[in-house]
């Protein structure tokens, strides 16, 4: 019995990853890949079975997850940020959410029958979409920034409301399910309200004056932050029973506004933990189903998702977008992505488990509907909404901009030229010195590896189509380059090398990989340290146009080794790089765009006219030689024709 449990455990493990890694392939959600495993193995073959694997502890395993989820959830949702934000994204997360909330109860009260208390609990899952199915979606779709940005935070801040939304419905429910008195039942809702805010708001505070005091070593912060997690949920139970996930919630809310707690290092152990989490719960929640469970739902469910995708949705996007600056195709397009992800799932499951055990009637099929919908949801948008995108003519034209992985004064510099080129940038680095200075110089940069689980939901590549690592590290440069390439192309990604071929960091076989995976940036010889020297000895970006007169020959001849060329842009203004694999051939009417050392003292600069005239007269004496030759060589083809032939 043991040994099967652990090859039952072990085949989830191997199952899960196979679906990630295929998800990331073929570049949709992988919960379409969980969701069809786990009802593969479970209802179809009949080979897994959660609840005879679990037994007891599938209700525990399913909540302390939940609990998790939600808090990594919360931790993102910073007021300062939400106030900062357009009026229509203030829209989307508030009144917008009562739209969603109160069309889907209502179709699903009529059309399925559900009581009006278990039609509202279903209706306040279904508000909540999600990061883990949005983000993906983004990447393959690529809507502009106005679009991009919207749909993303949505799906950031509205999972904890959504599920904080739930959690209120439900107690309402069990406490109204209690019997009594009107009166009774709100101060039993009240009390798991005050509960659950006191108890997440004393685990916050706690946790947050640890990390900021440093009281804990850094190796134990993610130790620390899942065991005060778990804490906060299992008090606040034991206080005031269903009131846990409300804790976990708040204390999320509260360490993600409180100035001075180190955020990014208590969502690394999300990295890890939550992706197992989400990978595990997807494949259990989908095993458990029951076909029957469907054949009672009947075609009536479908009613509930067509009003879902096209009534409930519209109508929030119409309601939140009112008096905006959107067009009607962005609104469009805004109206038909909303898919429903991991919480949904687990939230719904995790209240199904609970009605179910109270004797709810109905609760059995909460989370059959609520499959329906997520499944429907992520199939129909991911295979539609690109080609949607393009047809409204909303997606981005060219994914031209440039993920910069390095925020070091090298990127920074590159950075700063390609913005003042209309280019967009956003700069990737683990060092929180490099991030701060790239920010005050009003570059956009992400804190942490772009390699994480972290990057992959809350990095915004819309409107970047191309990479470039600038760091001393060459396998991070590499993996970078590995990353990226499915999503920009193999031909747009580029690595600095570190050094010289001559310099032990850049050599060998760490060299190898870097090439393997992406093209070697900028010009023969080019590395990164050269490179940040002459940065660090004052060396400017600038801009050269050749013409007839100037060519690119003479660009050498004038800078000769002072000058590295960058970039070039075209005589249609597209921005190439130099790079050794496909060099460039710039011609007249190009710019480029290069390093440039200072000047050594002592040596003046020559006037831009000065140049212009070395330039031509370079040209005239070349055209001086070109027309001796030619009037050699006839000379020469002459003195042959008249040559007298021998008697």
């Amino acid at each position: 019995m043991t040994e099967h449990m652990i090859l039952t455990i072990a085949g989830l493990m191997a199952l899960g990853g196979a679906c990630q890694w295929l998800a990331w392939r073929v570049r949709l959600p992988a919960i379409l890949f969980l969701l069809l495993s786990g009802i593969l193995i479970g209802p179809v073959a009949g080979w897994f079975d959660p609840d005879a694997l679990l037994g007891d502890l599938l209700f525990p395993f399913v909540s302390l997850s939940v609990a998790v989820i939600l808090f990594e959830g919360s931790l993102t949702l910073k007021f300062a940020e939400i106030q900062g934000l357009e009026r229509v994204v203030r829209r989307f997360v508030t009144s917008g959410v009562l739209v969603t909330w109160g069309v889907t109860a209502i179709a699903t009260h009529w059309l399925v029958g559900f009581s009006w208390g278990l039609a509202l609990l279903f209706g306040a899952i279904m508000v909540v979409t999600g990061p883990t199915v949005i983000v993906p979606m983004l990447r393959t779709v690529r809507p502009n920034a106005k679009i991009a940005n919207i749909l993303r935070w949505e799906g950031i801040v509205i999972d904890p409301i959504g599920a904080l939304l739930a959690v209120l419905v439900f107690e309402f429910i069990v406490s109204s399910e209690a019997g009594g008195a009107l009166s009774q039942t709100l101060i039993v809702f009240l009390t798991l309200i005050g509960m659950g805010t006191l108890v997440g708001l004393a685990a916050g505070y706690l946790l947050g004056l640890a990390l900021r005091r440093d009281w804990l070593p850094a190796y134990l912060f993610n130790v620390a932050t899942l065991a005060a997690v778990f804490g906060a949920f299992a008090v606040s139970n034991a206080v005031a029973e269903e009131s846990g996930l409300l804790a976990v919630t708040v204390m999320g809310i509260y360490l993600g506004n409180r100035k001075g707690v180190p955020i990014e290092e208590i969502l690394e152990f999300k990295e890890s933990l939550s992706l197992l989490l989400i990978t595990v719960l997807f494949i259990l929640l989908a095993a458990r189903l029951d076909f029957g469970s469907f054949a009672e739902l009947g075609w009536a469910v479908v009613g509930v998702f067509l009003v879902v995708q096209f009534i409930a949705r519209p109508l929030k996007v119409t309601y939140t977008t009112w008096g905006s600056s959107l067009s009607w195709r962005e609104r469009a397009l805004l109206a038909w992505i909303a898919p429903r992800g991991i919480v949904a799932a687990a939230v719904s499951a995790l209240f199904a488990i609970k009605l179910e055990s109270q004797g709810y009637k109905g609760a059995d099929l909460l989370v059959p509907i609520t499959f329906v919908i997520i499944i429907g949801t992520v199939v129909l948008q991911s295979l539609t909404a690109g080609p949607l995108a393009r047809l409204l003519r909303v997606s981005e034209p060219d994914s031209s901009g440039f993920l910069i992985v390095g925020a070091n004064p090298l990127a920074r510099t590159i950075a700063g030229a390609l913005e003042q080129q209309k280019i967009k940038v956003t700069l990737t680095d683990t060092l929180w010195d490099n991030v701060s200075r790239a920010r005050m110089a009003g570059l956009k940069s992400y804190y942490g590896t772009p390699l994480s689980e972290h990057a992959e939901l809350y990095l915004d590549t819309s409107g970047l189509g191309r990479l470039l690592a600038l760091t001393a590290d060459e396998h991070l440069n590499a993996l970078a380059c590995t990353r990226f390439k499915g999503d920009f192309g193999a031909k747009n990604v580029f690595a600095l090398p570190v050094g010289s071929k001559g310099s032990g960091a850049g050599n060998g076989r760490t060299r190898t990989s870097t090439m393997a995976n992406g093209r070697s940036a900028f010009i023969e010889g080019a590395n990164f340290v050269e490179l940040s020297r002459r940065v660090h000895r004052g060396a400017e970006i600038r801009r050269t146009n050749l013409s007839e007169a100037f060519t690119f020959e003479n660009f050498h001849e004038m800078h000769g080794e002072r000058a590295v060329p960058l970039f070039a842009l075209d005589p249609k203004g597209k921005l190439e790089v130099f790079n050794t694999t496909m060099p460039l051939e710039p011609g007249p009417g190009w710019t480029i765009i290069a390093l440039v050392d200072p000047a050594p003292p002592g040596e003046r600069k020559p006037s831009t006219e000065e140049r212009r005239a070395q330039a031509e007269e370079k040209k005239q004496h070349a055209e001086e030689r070109r027309h001796e030759e030619r009037r050699h060589e006839e000379n020469e083809r002459r003195a042959a024709t008249e040559k007298p032939s021998g008697t």
